[in-house]
């Protein structure tokens, strides 16, 4: 007899599991992004401080393959609509690059686009692949013009975040 009721809390367990992780594939968080919000890891209240340019980044990333612990400031231009796990980001020289969520382990809304926000994380230069692009453009929602028109790897540099805070 106790074996069933074991049994049975370890399928409702189970079940419980797949439905969290289901309910995780139905569209980006609901939210405002209201200044001060954090997604993911907690952000450190000096974050916004030691934030360093996207030029400072790319001559960091001249002469190591990668940068851990760096935190960026940016203009979030766009939002992966399907979840929300993934973001471009705009900084102070124009220049824009891919942001990913550490782990899978966040989602943002889609209200952060054209929020600035600061970010904790890891960068590296890399090459995305024409398929990748296509991928991303797909859930950006971009006319299929605009996807076709990707046919060539292109290097960039890409983020992965521990955590962003909005800021303005």
């Amino acid at each position: 007899m106790k074996f069933k009721a074991i049994l049975f809390a370890v399928a409702v367990s189970a079940s419980s599991l797949a439905f969290a992780q289901e309910s995780k594939k139905s569209g980006p968080p609901a939210g405002n992004a209201l200044v001060g919000d954090t997604y993911g890891d907690g952000i450190a209240s000096n974050v916004e401080s030691k934030a360093i340019s996207v030029d400072k980044l790319s001559k960091k990333l001249k002469k190591e393959k990668k940068v851990e612990n760096v935190a960026i400031k940016g203009k979030v231009t766009d939002v992966c609509d399907k979840k929300g796990c993934w973001l471009t980001i705009q900084t102070e020289d124009n220049s824009k690059f891919f942001v990913k969520m550490k782990d899978y382990a966040f989602f943002v809304p889609t209200a952060l686009k054209g929020k600035t926000v600061v970010m904790d994380g890891t960068a590296e230069k890399k090459v995305t692949s024409v398929d990748e692009q296509k991928h991303y453009a797909e859930d950006a929602k971009r006319p299929q013009s605009e996807i076709d028109a990707i046919t060539t790897p292109k290097e960039e540099i890409r983020f992965v975040a521990n955590g962003i805070k909005v800021i303005n």
